[in-house]
């Protein structure tokens, strides 16, 4: 079982690990060697709070299927044990995000001396701009 929070865990099962080449700088080890770890976790299927579900789907974006199934790639480093623990980490730290209730805003009005303030400053700024468009005197 895989900690996020103290009352979310998800079940190493539900993970699915897929390795392949990975691209780029590397020598002959990346023509030979499948280090790059791409990492599927069903997120709508999983026992997810739906509130949390809802917000992994924003916050994951572009790496969120269709179906609802979270892939996570990395690459990173050259070994296949190190981008595995990467893209656990990346996981982890998505879901920890999601787990968050975000604050409700609470409404407030402005005080009387912040609209007085406001005021001022707009009457300032607007007298500084009529002398501006006065016409020069050649005195």
């Amino acid at each position: 079982m895989i900690r996020i929070t103290d009352q979310i865990e998800i079940d190493e099962r539900d993970l699915a690990w897929a390795f392949v080449r990975a691209a780029g700088p590397g020598g002959q080890n990346v023509n030979k060697v499948a280090t790059a770890a791409e990492l599927r976790f069903d997120a709508m299927n999983a026992l997810l709070p739906e509130d949390m579900k809802q917000r992994l789907r924003i916050l994951a974006g572009r790496q969120m299927t269709q179906d609802g199934v979270l892939v996570i790639t990395s690459r990173e480093h050259r070994s296949q044990e190190r981008n595995r623990d990467t893209a656990l980490a990346k996981l982890v730290a998505l879901l920890r995000r999601a787990a968050v209730r975000p604050k409700r805003r609470i409404a407030t009005r402005p005080t009387k001396g912040s609209k007085e303030r406001r005021l001022q400053s707009k009457a300032k700024r607007s007298g500084t701009k009529k002398l501006r468009s006065g016409k020069p005197s050649f005195d």
